[in-house]
This record gives C-alpha cells, sequence and structure tokens, in this order.
C-alpha cells in the first residue's frame, strides 16, 4: 500500500502505475492534466510512471464552456 497526496488529500492505493490510479478513481484520462511532483506528466507517460509512496498528484480537469 503507498501513501500519496492527490489535490492536496492523503490517500492509500495499490496501484503500480498513474493509468491504474485514475481507473481506481473512475477517472477519464482525456480530459485531465495530471502534475507529478510538480511537473507536468505527458499523457504517453500514464501507462508506464510508477507511483512511489508521498508522491504528490494534482489532477486538473478541463472544463469547456461559453
Amino acid at each position: 500500500m503507498k501513501l500519496i497526496k492527490v489535490n492536496g488529500e492523503e490517500k492509500e492505493t495499490v496501484s503500480m502505475f498513474v493509468s491504474e490510479f485514475l481507473e481506481e478513481l473512475s477517472i477519464d484520462p482525456r480530459p485531465v492534466a495530471i502534475e507529478l511532483n510538480r511537473e507536468i506528466l505527458p499523457k504517453k507517460d500514464y501507462k508506464t510512471t510508477i507511483l512511489n509512496d508521498g508522491d504528490q498528484l494534482e489532477i486538473v480537469w478541463f472544463v469547456s464552456g461559453g
């Protein structure tokens, strides 16, 4: 079990990769941007980036409107 911080809140996860964590939270990766430890994470890296204990994620949703 890993303890990570997501949008300022501590969460426990067993997910190994960012993509798995998004699935765990039922988040569609298409309309979001992720910052991992203060660095923007390219979408192409979601499936290969390993989450470590103590990581900090910021998940931002894109919203359109007019």
